[in-house]
């Protein structure tokens, strides 16, 4: 079914920013929320493309960065599922580590709904160049992580020392950590992926898929509260969410069950473009 077709439907939706956008526009949107749900289930990253998309079509930098966050929660849920297999035994662990993300992203949801949209709009540029910063040494960053944990490159992957790292709950540590990194995620989340996976990698584990599994894990258990939080409090563009929740929600699984077969530098090189072109943009 074209959307040019569900037109009345779009119209019938309030948009949370008082605006509107046209049917066309959605369609881009869709196809960035597709790439969004890739890169989020293979390294994160996808909210580069999102946000700086929405804020383009108009929409209020908070209401994007809210928009963004419930746009793409479906599609760590369908990249969950896509990674179930690498995560078994893990079920311990991975409830131990739900409790810290699930409190961490309401406390960062709280803290951005009680920003003013002035200050928020001034830290924007700064946070999307963090981000992009964050995505640009994730390469480096888990190469170094990889030689602390005694592998190179072409390394074996020990997959029964991971099964017995996440046997049991996290450490302190970890639960300190995915706090942190869960206010994070509920106030922004671009990002949190790639902080997630190095946190991972520095517990020892070296199986990029079962790493891939618990990290979006993470991100959906805090997006979920701040999604949630972000719905309650009237942020959301429901007509411009519900249509990326759809390409998000394809291209979570996709890139779960294809994970090996993308070719990731040229997309890499994408991000990191849009990511600092985006962020100059807003600065100015």
């Amino acid at each position: 079914m074209p959307l040019s077709a569900l037109s009345p439907f779009f119209a019938a939706i309030p948009a949370a920013h008082g605006g509107d956008v046209s049917v066309q526009r959605l369609s881009a949107v869709v196809l960035i929320s597709v790439v969004a749900g890739i890169m989020n289930s293979i390294a994160g990253g996808g909210t580069l493309l999102t946000f700086p998309a929405l804020v383009g079509l108009g929409i209020p930098p908070i209401t994007a960065n809210a928009t963004s966050t419930v746009a793409l929660w479906p599609g760590s849920v369908t990249s969950m599922w896509g990674y179930r297999d690498a995560l078994t035994g893990a079920r311990r662990w991975a409830l131990g580590f739900a409790i810290p993300s699930l409190v961490g992203g309401a406390v960062g949801a709280w803290l951005l709904l009680h920003t003013p949209e002035a200050r928020f709009a001034a830290l924007v540029p700064w946070l999307v160049l963090a981000a992009t910063a964050l995505f640009i040494i994730q390469a480096p960053l888990m190469k170094a992580v990889r030689a602390r944990s005694g592998l190179s490159d072409g390394g074996v992957v020990d997959t029964e020392a991971d099964a017995r790292r996440t046997s049991g709950f996290p450490s302190p540590a970890v639960l300190v950590c995915q706090f942190c990194f869960g206010i994070y995620g509920g106030y922004f989340g671009a990002g949190a992926g790639i902080l997630m996976l190095a946190e991972l990698g520095l517990m020892g584990l070296t199986n990029i898929h079962r790493m891939n599994g618990l990290k979006n894990w993470g991100g959906m258990c805090m997006n979920f509260v701040a999604a949630a939080s972000f719905a309650i409090g009237g942020l959301v563009d429901w007509r411009v969410a519900l249509t990326m929740a759809v390409g998000a929600a394809c291209g979570g699984y996709l890139g779960s069950r294809v994970a090996q077969r993308v070719p990731q530098r040229a997309v890499r090189m994408a991000i990191i473009a849009i990511g600092l072109g985006s962020g100059v943009w807003l600065m100015f």
